[in-house]
């Protein structure tokens, strides 16, 4: 059995629509860090980070949202999941590159122009950190340009797991219209029909009180 923990307005959301779109039965422990749930003594016996989302599948218990789809989709299988070594290694490639490239300064612009309260935003960090942006999305624009998915010609894991680190620049007004490949990209994968639930998720996030608690926050 399959249990998920983790609200869907956090990194969990990335495990539930990769279970969608597996189609498989799942048990979904709503777990967030606002409320406390991530530090009791039953969630730290599951991820002893006290972080979500975390996964036990049939007692094999698991933490990391990319690391749990590219998971789920080797011992699953499916239409999202990858063909021999090359495409695991470039589904793999392509997850840790999201998550060094573009999470930090997506999140961080992201705060500041939606998910802080309104009076705790500050524009000028939200373009300082969509500056850096440009970059990573010049690589990713440029590749999609030669191929409509990450892998080649179909949606893999590989695609959902970049397509949810990068979901929040439409959800908080960060437009991708100078990297037209990469939105006509990014539109297809959150029209996906198991990408549903998290279009109507709305949230926000404290501001950390000192510069240490955002660097704290978004390291």
């Amino acid at each position: 059995m399959l249990t998920l923990y983790g609200a869907t307005a956090s990194r969990a959301h990335r495990v539930l629509w990769m279970l969608k779109e597996l189609n498989l039965p799942f048990e979904h422990i709503q777990t967030s860090f606002m409320d406390g749930s991530t530090h009791t003594a039953e969630f730290l016996a599951v991820n002893p980070n006290g972080r979500v989302p975390a996964l036990d599948d049939d007692g094999l218990l698991l933490c990391e949202s990319l690391s749990i789809n590219l998971y789920l989709a080797k011992k699953y299988g499916g239409p999202l999941a990858t063909n021999g070594l090359r495409e695991e290694t470039l589904a793999t490639q392509w997850s840790f590159w999201v998550t060094t490239e573009v999470e930090k300064p997506l999140l961080f612009a992201s705060a500041n122009r939606a998910l802080f309260k309104q009076e705790a935003r500050d524009e000028e960090q939200a373009l300082m950190a969509i500056s850096k942006l440009a970059r990573p999305f010049n690589v990713l624009d440029a590749h999609l340009a030669r191929q409509p998915y990450l892998l080649g010609e179909r949606f893999t894991v590989a695609d959902l797991n970049v397509a949810t680190v990068m979901d929040l620049a439409p959800q908080c007004g960060i437009a991708l219209d100078a990297w037209p490949h990469l939105k006509r990209w990014h539109e297809g994968c959150l029209s996906r029909d198991a990408a549903a639930d998290w279009k109507d998720v709305k949230f926000s996030i404290p501001r950390p009180p000192t510069p240490l608690g955002l660097l704290k926050m978004f390291v």
